[in-house]
This record gives structure tokens, sequence and C-alpha cells, in this order.
């Protein structure tokens, strides 16, 4: 381990410079054995490096200051002055200045497991937990960390995570999409009396909107292991005119026990509406039970159960119960990327029985952090939905649907505007359905800045 790899450590685990000074078994700094008042030596850049670490394990950042600027230039010294300098910036009080300095070496190698310790760090002392804790969810797991290291780490999740007040995601943007109105490209359609021509309306719409996005949050601790959530999610896309404008919000709010560091419950009584095409169209009322175990520092699994009642206003035939289940299974494949799997289930009991269905299928996503700042997404599901009885003007069999959805994300935090980062997606959903009527392709492109306080 380098001078340097050893500075890194012992700053994490918070150990005084004077130890860290006293583990050096080099001998004292230069500057400090010349006698006279102008000193003239001939370093190499290695040797300058090793005299500028002494003085910063001596806490004499002023004087390592122009030394670090001298080797500001040497590129293979870049990560260990870089580095060096950070701590400086930050042993200066300028926690800002430091945190903009780690950021840049991590958008270059994401790897740098020391480096983004001290981030986090820097993150913590100007208060932003939930970028702190990220930091340290991501640092954890490098397989290489000291398991002293990683114990420290975890406390500190863990009294983050018990402190951490509220998140706010907020972005806007716009969405070409090749069909606003999630209807059939067909022309014609099959049914009891023969084949049936739609009119323009009835088929699928190409069109270019306007869209923003709010996810909100708030955990409010009301005893040692309870602590109060408020989630509030909210999102609309405006189209030229009213006919296809959607717009729908959710608030839940309820308790969460932690039952340990590694098992926790949580229960929440929850509202939704949906407005379409300028008028509201349904509201939902019901719950939401989750769980969640860690298994260890890369491994997660977690269950959500949502059973909520649907009044629909545009057509009653579509109100009654819904219960969807989730189980989710999270594997940090590297320190910077995470693999999901999982299944779920939905049912709907609806007052018609021509729309009421059973639907079952799996789950998968892929993504992570990337050199450079880039963050990437990948997400799909199939599933197979099977209705209860049949839509005798189309068959005399009930309906049955195979459906597939993807996504891709890819967004450059690195790159800021006002604070706000671009971020591109693309979206795929497709619907098989024994019903032509009902069968659909919609591909959807989203432009967007994205902010995460």
């Amino acid at each position: 381990m380098t001078p340097t790899s050893r500075l890194m450590l012992a700053t994490l685990l918070g150990t005084s410079l004077a130890s860290t000074a006293r583990a050096q078994t080099a001998a004292p700094a230069l500057i400090d054995r010349c006698t006279a008042s102008t000193c003239v030596a001939r370093l190499t850049a290695p040797q300058l490096l090793a005299e500028a670490e002494k003085l910063v394990a001596a806490g004499r950042y002023r004087e390592a200051k122009p030394m670090l600027a001298a080797l500001a230039n040497v590129p293979a010294l870049k990560l260990e002055t870089r580095f060096l300098t950070g701590f400086v910036t930050a042993k200066s009080g300028d926690h800002r200045g430091a945190a903009s300095i780690y950021k840049s070496i991590l958008a270059e190698d994401p790897r740098q497991t020391r480096v983004r310790l001290e981030l986090a760090r820097e993150m913590l002392a100007m208060g932003k937990k939930q970028s702190a804790d990220r930091q340290f969810r991501i640092a954890l797991q490098d397989r290489d960390l000291p398991i002293d290291v990683a114990r420290t780490i975890r406390s500190v999740r863990t009294v983050i995570r018990s402190q951490r007040a509220w998140h706010l995601d907020f972005d806007f943007g716009f969405v070409p999409d090749t069909n606003i109105n999630s209807a059939t490209g067909n022309e014609t359609v099959d049914s009891v009396f023969g084949p049936l021509a739609l009119d323009h309306d009835a088929r699928a719409k190409s069109g270019i909107g306007e869209t923003a996005s709010i996810s909100a949050g708030a955990r409010l601790p009301i005893a040692k292991k309870v602590s109060m959530l408020v989630d509030l999610d909210a999102a609309g896309t405006n189209y030229a005119g009213t006919a296809y404008d959607d717009y729908q919000a959710q608030l839940a709010v309820g308790p969460e026990l932690r039952v340990s560091d590694k098992l926790s419950f949580s229960a929440q009584a929850l509202g939704a509406e949906r407005w379409y095409g300028g008028h509201p169209v349904s509201g939902q009322v019901g719950s939401k039970l989750g769980g969640q175990v860690t298994l260890d520092d890369r491994d997660r699994i977690g269950v959500q159960v949502d059973i909520r009642h649907t009044k629909a206003w545009f057509d009653d035939s579509y109100s009654g119960w819904q219960g969807s289940t989730y189980l989710t299974f999270e594997r940090a494949v590297t320190k910077n990327l995470v693999l999901s799997t999982g299944l779920f289930a939905h049912r709907d009991w609806l007052a018609a029985d021509a729309y009421s269905n059973k639907e079952f299928g799996v789950i998968a996503g892929f993504g992570g952090e990337l050199p450079h700042g880039i963050n990437f997404g990948l997400s799909g599901s199939v599933s197979r939905a099977k209705f209860d009885a049949p839509m005798w003007i189309f068959s005399a069999d009930p309906r049955k649907d195979w459906r597939y959805n993807l996504r891709a994300t890819l967004g450059d935090r690195h790159i800021r505007v006002l604070g706000f980062s671009p971020q591109v997606s693309i979206s795929y959903s497709r619907i098989d359905s024994s019903i032509d009527y009902y069968s659909s392709k919609r591909t959807r492109f989203r432009f967007a800045l994205a902010r995460y306080f």
C-alpha cells in the first residue's frame, strides 16, 4: 500500500494525522532539514510527491499547496496529486471544492473506492446525507474493502438512514411518441359480425408532448425504530390540444419499522387520481405493504403487496378492486453495477367480468454508473394476462394477452445546466392480444433535464 493509500485509509477511519505521520518511516520533510534562508534541492516528481505527503500528514497544508501545484502537470502522478489536493482543499474548509475534485476523479475512474469514501465525507459535511449514503452504498461493493472499514461504513449508513428527512427528484422535457393514445395500429379488427373498420380516432396516433415528473418523500422519526413515511409521485404529459393529455398523482402515508439494520417493514395508506383528455377518469384508495431484508453487502430481497379500490368515472364497468404482489432480488454485480430480477402477479376484480383479469410476469433490470459521470439503466418485463369472461362483440372466448415492456435510460450527472443533468430514455411496449382491437405497439422517446435533491 502506498503512503497515499495509507493516508486515504487513515482519513476514512478517523485516525489523527499525527498517527499517520508516525506510521510513515520516512525522514523529516525536506524544508525542515534546510538550515539556510534559501534552500535549493533537485527532486524527481515521485520525491516531490513524497515530500508533499509528509506535509499533508503533518497538517501543514499551506506548505504542501505549492508542491501539489507543481505536480499538477505530471500525468503519471495525476491521481495521487488530485487526491491530496482534494484532501488539502477539504481541510481548508472548502468542502464544495473538495467534492468537485473527488467527483472529477470518479468521473474518469469510478473504481477508486478511497476517493469515493472521501467524497461521501464531504457530502456529509455539506449536509447532503442522501448523496453521501449513495456513495457509501457503492463503496461497500468493493470486495477488497477491509472488514473494519466496511463495518464503519454500515454503521454510518444506519445513522444516515435514521436521520434522513426528505428527498426530492424532479425532471422535465419532451417526448416523441408513436402511439399517444395507446390504440391499435390496425385499420380493421375481427368481430362476431365480421371485419369492422376503425375510424381515424380509434387508431394509433403519433405526437410530441411536453412532460414533467416529480418524486418526493419524507421519513419522519416517531420512535427509536419507527418512522412515518410520506411519499408523493406525480407525472404528466401535455400534447397539442387536450384529447390525449395524461396526468396522474399518488400520495402514500404510513409507518416504517426497522427491526434491525438488515430487516424493515412498512405499511402505507394511499390515494391516487388520474386525469386524461382534460377530465378526471379514475380515483383510487388503498394500501401497500412492504418488507425488505438485506442478505449481505451485495444482495437484497424485497416484497411489496398493493391493494386498492378504483372508481372509474368514464365507465363504471372498470370500477372495482385491484391487487398486486412483487418479489424482487437485487445483487451488486460490481461496486458500480446492480442487477435486479423478480416476479409479479396482478389481479383485477372489476364490475364487468370481461374486464377482470389475472396477470403473471417476470421483470429484470441492470444499471449503474460508468466512467465520466454516465449513468445507465436497462429494464424489461414479460407477462401473460387472462380475462375472466369473453367480450361477445369480438369473440366467444375470453381475451388473452402477451405483454412486453422494454426501457433504456442514459444520463450524465457530470454535466450540469443550472443544477440539472441531461437524461434520455427510450421505452417500447407491445401487447399481442387474442383480440386484434387490443393489440398495440408503442415507442416513446424522452429527452429531459433532471435534478436530484
